[in-house]
């Protein structure tokens, strides 16, 4: 994937009809934004066809035909919540293979991964997608390794990502790559977003995980972890609790939930020392506090997820870092 000179600053969003706005909006507000300093993009909203389309919202976006796009330094390839309701389009296959192959960077959020397999863009690559989808897409992608649970997958010149508002962390990656670290973080403060996440970060937030009615017995195990995180949890001693098997609750969760027991007690201890060392904590307080037992074992949850030390998101997620001028 090589671009020309003359594609050096411009960015292609792929838009059609029922693409998810945030998808659209949020990159493309971010990229704007970093305008005011850095000075290095120039958007251009594409479609297969050209002309007005509609995104999930009802927003109309005015488009210009895939083949009618000068060559782009970044191709945005957008998802949507009914692409896989019906075979994908083929025009939106064709022009996301045609503006790919000659971008120096592919972007893809959310489902917006399946139209870069289906264009043959990620042969032999990892790749993630909406966490709804990760199923689907390695049964569909065989040659796809597909990375769950990851808000994004930089793969050579190949983003992929959980899409939604990830879109935004994606932008700000791609505005530190282009920019430096200042401008992204300056952009960051001004859509009032805390602070850009790292790509190994959960897609899912613990809190948010997919709502359970109120007497589901593993809501009420999900919500004692979270209330209690530096408590002991073996597999046994929660199956207990809710009175099935360890096997059994192990596929009820991989069932609700979409990941393992242990795999969730972890995540709930991640975003609790994440919270412990963002209230100004040392690593020791926030691995006892959240349940890791010492700095080592935070240590190697932390780089093993975000691919950063505790110490160095301590630093970058401090007030007084994150908001200086």
């Amino acid at each position: 994937m090589v671009a020309t000179d003359a594609a050096a600053r411009r960015v292609a969003i792929l838009a059609y009809d029922g693409c998810t706005a945030i998808d659209v909006a949020g990159p493309a507000d971010a990229l704007t934004r970093a305008n005011g300093t850095c000075r290095r993009y120039e958007l251009a909203f594409v479609s297969p066809r050209g002309g007005t389309i509609t995104t999930s919202t009802g927003l109309p976006i005015h488009t210009v035909a895939a083949a009618e796009c000068p060559p782009v330094h970044t191709l945005i390839v957008p998802g949507a919540a009914g692409l896989l309701d019906a075979p994908i389009d083929a025009a939106l296959v064709r022009a996301s293979r045609d503006l790919g192959i000659g971008a120096d960077r592919v972007v893809a959020l959310c489902t917006g991964s399946f139209l870069l397999a289906e264009a043959g863009l990620l042969r032999s690559r990892r790749a993630t997608t909406h966490w709804r989808y990760t199923s689907l897409f390695s049964r569909m992608y065989p040659h796809v390794t597909v990375v769950p649970d990851s808000l994004y997958v930089t793969d050579g010149p190949i983003v992929t990502s959980a899409g939604i508002s990830t879109g935004i962390d994606v932008a700000l990656m791609l505005i530190e790559a282009d920019c430096g670290p200042e401008i992204a973080a300056r952009v960051g403060r001004e859509m009032v977003v805390f602070m850009q996440r790292p790509g190994g970060f959960s897609q899912l937030s613990v809190p948010a995980r997919p709502d359970l009615p109120a007497g589901n017995p593993l809501r009420r195990l999900m919500e004692q972890v979270v209330e209690h995180p530096s408590k002991t949890y073996t597999v046994p001693e929660m199956a207990a609790a809710v009175a099935v098997s360890p096997r059994q609750l192990t596929r009820m969760f991989h069932g609700e939930i979409g990941t393992s027991p242990g795999r969730f007690v972890e995540l709930v201890r991640l975003e609790h020392a994440q919270a412990l060392l963002r209230s100004g904590s040392t690593v020791e307080a926030a691995a006892r506090g959240s349940g890791f037992g010492n700095a080592e074992n935070l240590r190697r949850v932390f780089v093993n997820r975000l691919n950063l030390t505790p110490t160095a998101y301590r630093r970058s997620a401090s007030p007084a870092s994150e908001y200086a001028s």
